[in-house]
């Protein structure tokens, strides 16, 4: 049996992930669980998968989480929080598979020592590899660790590569939905809310993740984790606007063949796909029906409605920290916009302003990095704070 540490176990992936493992009850068992704040559902995960060791965020979601557990006469499984217990699941001799679904920076270091470990990883947080692909990859290599993505694009990827050598590969296309917006005219988005950005046409995810769908940074990040997973050049990996999203990858090998990755939009899909690697297991998802007539467009996107795609080429291009600048420039925008702070169109003046304003260096380590995100989410407040000002000041001029 394959024991897993499951690193944001309470999300959307976690979820998913656990779903699998119920589903697999002989082959895959539960090492750690790992979340932030969300004990009550975490105490019920506990509850049905009995893991050995559970972590959260701190020590108040903690003694919370015991809390619960003993009104409800659940037995307690070692209990530890913060980064180094993170750590210590991730990297242990009990763990065979890690999967890393903890959305931000929060994940990294725990993500990285297991690739540095040469642990079996399974990649669905696209900020290990935005704020640290250098150094990842490098203990990749260096360990010989497998890291499988689990992001549905990237899964495809990975899938359509089995069709030929890395050496025959002209180009990448990671297709994207296109979000809420994306015939919405560009003079309008400084008007749209928060619950119009999280409407979401296709898929069902986090806040922030279906913010940067919206905004098309989201498939910036994927462009730059796919840069560094494939060892692929910014210009050979294209995105473009597929609605419908069933196609989710496509790979061109040069003889002009042509190999796509076609699926139902179910996250279970990928995440089991990188627990059984290289065999392929029955899964439980929806099948397409392929008498039903459908029809499948595909269309180039708009870099001037939406600049976020087009930073996010150019941070990979100038490489060095500024991707790592970018996504915390990112969450920290992305916040601000579903405080109502700043409008839609603030959050890539935001993260364009703060890429200026912080400079570009080269971590040699992930406390490196880190630190590069503190300080560049300190000058995205600042932007901010300062496009907030600017935006009541206009609004009472116009009174």
């Amino acid at each position: 049996m394959t024991r897993l540490t499951l690193l944001g176990s309470t999300g959307s992936i976690g979820t998913s992930a656990l779903d699998v493992v119920r589903r697999w009850p002989g082959r895959f068992g539960v090492y750690a669980l790992v979340a932030g704040r969300n004990v009550e559902l975490l105490a019920a995960q506990i509850a049905e998968f009995r893991p050995q060791v559970a972590v959260v965020a701190d020590d108040a979601a903690l003694e919370k989480l015991r809390s619960i557990l003993r009104d409800s006469g659940v037995p307690e499984p070692e209990l530890a929080s913060g980064p180094a217990a993170r750590v210590a699941v991730s990297t242990s001799s009990e763990t065979g598979f890690v999967l890393s679904a903890i959305v931000g920076v929060e994940g990294l270091e725990a993500t990285y020592e297991a690739v540095r470990r040469g642990k079996r990883v399974g990649l669905a947080n696209k900020e290990v590899l935005v704020a640290s692909g250098d150094l990842v990859m490098t203990a990749r290599r260096q360990s010989q660790a497998e890291l499988i993505p689990v992001d549905s694009e990237h899964n495809g990827a990975h899938q359509c590569l089995r069709a030929g050598l890395r050496s025959e590969v002209t180009k990448l296309i990671l297709t994207a939905s296109g979000g809420p917006f994306r015939q919405t005219p560009a003079h309008k988005l400084a008007q749209v809310t928060p619950e119009e950005a999280l409407n979401h046409p296709t898929w069902k995810m986090g806040q922030r993740i279906t913010i940067d769908s919206a905004t098309l940074m989201n498939k910036g990040f994927e462009v730059i984790e796919a840069c560094w997973l494939f060892d692929l050049p910014p210009k050979d990996v294209q995105v473009v606007v597929h609605p419908q999203s069933k196609v989710h990858a496509v790979v061109e090998y040069n003889d002009g063949s042509v190999i796509a990755q076609v699926s139902a939009t179910d996250m279970r899909m990928p995440i089991q796909y990188a627990l059984t690697y290289p065999e392929r297991a029955s899964a439980p998802v929806p099948r397409l029906d392929w008498s039903d007539p459908a029809q499948w467009s595909f269309e180039p996107p708009d870099f001037e409605r939406f600049p976020l795609l087009k930073l996010a080429y150019q941070a990979q291009e100038t490489g060095g920290s500024a991707a790592a600048t970018l996504n915390a420039a990112d969450e920290i925008a992305v916040e601000a916009f579903l405080n109502r702070r700043i409008p839609f169109p603030g959050i890539a003046a935001t993260v364009a302003e703060t890429l200026e304003r912080v400079p570009v260096r080269r971590p040699a380590a992930v406390a490196e990095v880190l630190e590069i995100d503190r300080q560049s989410r300190q000058v995205a407040r600042e932007v901010a704070a300062r496009i907030e000002s600017s935006r009541w000041a206009e609004a009472a001029v116009r009174m």
